[in-house]
Parts: structure tokens; sequence; C-alpha cells
């Protein structure tokens, strides 16, 4: 595996934390950092109901080019890294690059650092400790637009993510669930600090759009959902943007390059 080392001052959303991480390395496709990011977090021990629409919301988004972001640890995370797939997902972890845990997501994480970006703040070598695991929540929250909280009891990491949410002004999204399910994602709802999803379709077309057939789903498709300026796309594929307008893929105005 090859590490490579990336300057914090790169990353814009982290810049907005109170004390942004001094150093951070990761393996993989730093790339995906410059695509529209979506954090999911929740339990370790998630309901059969949390699993199966964690895997089709994380598929939901990766289907419009969103990239999703989460912890690689057992349950909700691993859960949200499978459905998003490998090309389509960050794993922020609390332990070095260099070391694949927890050992039952190794095969995960190893298809992560060949088609997606994993990424920590801790150095090569070091192994994941409690406070680690505080210290990486608060950069998965800051990398996505908003967090999702698919499932979460009171007291535990999830919430903690929900109070640097709540900090950083994200907006924080949970999934439904019975009374005495998820006491933690329950009572957000009822203080007004999170907006339930009833509809995943309809939650990620806030992202962009699902391609149309005849339209190729290439890098160019998922860089215009960004809607970039023309300089911008014109500096990272060149002729194929024109050609594009020509073919009535997409739409140039007011400097800005749109998907049709």
């Amino acid at each position: 595996m090859q590490i490579d080392e990336l300057s914090p001052e790169a990353i814009e959303e982290f810049q907005r934390l109170p004390k942004p991480p001094q150093s951070l390395w990761y393996i993989g496709k730093k790339d995906l950092l410059q695509c529209p990011k979506v954090s999911i977090v929740g339990t370790r021990r998630p309901c059969i109901y949390t699993q199966r629409y964690v895997r089709e919301l994380a598929g939901t988004l990766a289907k419009r080019g969103v990239v999703v972001v989460s912890g690689a640890a057992m349950g909700v995370d691993a859960l949200a890294h499978q459905g998003a797939g490998p090309s389509h997902t960050i794993a922020v972890v609390a332990n070095g690059v260099d070391q694949r845990y927890p050992a039952i997501n190794g095969s995960l994480i190893e298809s992560i650092e060949k088609e997606g970006l994993v990424m920590s703040q801790f150095p090569p070598g070091m192994k994941a400790t409690n406070w680690s695991f505080v210290v990486r929540n608060e950069l998965v929250v800051a990398l996505g637009e908003v967090l999702i909280i698919a499932e979460a009891d009171e007291g535990s990491g999830s919430m903690r993510s929900a109070e640097y949410a709540l900090r950083q002004g994200k907006e924080i999204y949970v999934l439904p669930h019975r009374l005495g399910e998820s006491e933690g994602t329950q009572r957000l709802l009822r203080e007004g600090s999170a907006l339930p999803i009833y509809d995943l379709e309809a939650f990620a077309d806030r992202f962009g759009v699902v391609p149309k057939q005849d339209l190729q789903r290439d890098e160019f498709f998922y860089f215009c959902q960004r809607q970039p300026t023309l300089d911008e796309a014109v500096a990272q594929f060149g002729e194929k943007v024109f050609e594009a307008e020509l073919e009535g893929k997409i739409e140039i105005e007011n400097g800005k390059v749109r998907l049709l």
C-alpha cells in the first residue's frame, strides 16, 4: 500500500474546525474530497430495518455522484461504505492508515484503499484508542455537507457526532424508528435538532440527479453535478465540455456548467 501525506490546509472543510488537524495521511484517491459528500454514522449493532435502509440510502446517494463518508467501524459505518461502493466512499479511521481496523472489516477497508479513499490524522503505526474514535468522529462530520445518523442510543459515539454537527452548523437527518428504539435519534427529532428521512430518492435528489440512460455515467457527469465554472470544467476535461454542449447534455450559462 502507498501511504501519502496531505496538508490539512488543502481541505476547506477542516479549516472551519476550532482545532484543525495538524497532519493527514491517506491511501487512495484524494480527488474524492472534491466531490459532494454526505456523512453517515450510527450504532455498531443496527437492527435489520436500519441495515436495509442504510445500504439503500448510501447506494441512492452514490448513483448521484455523492461520496459517502464514514468511519469504517462495524455496523452502520460498514453498511454505509458497502452500500455506496468502494469507489464512492471515504473512510476516516481512528488509527494509522496502515492498520486495517477492525479486522472484521479488513477486506472492506482494502477495497476502499484501492478504489476510494482511506484517511487519518493519526500517524502510521498508531493503533485505535477510545479517545481517537472521538477525535475521528469530528472529521467525519466535518467532511459531509450534512450528517445522517441512522440509529443511535443515548450516550453513544454517534450522539457525540450530533454535537459536533450542531456546533458546525450542519443539518442532521435520521431514519424514523418505532417508539422505544434508537432513543438518541428520537430525542434529536423531539428537540427539533434533526429531520427525518421518509423518502430516500427525494432526499438524495437534493444532491443531484441520476444520469439518463443515454448519458455515460462517468467522472464528467459527476463533476458537472457540482455546477462548476466553465474554466474549471475546461481545465479538467478540455474539449469534452464543448462536445457535451453540442450534444445537448449540458448548458453553459453565466460562466457555469449545468447538466440537462
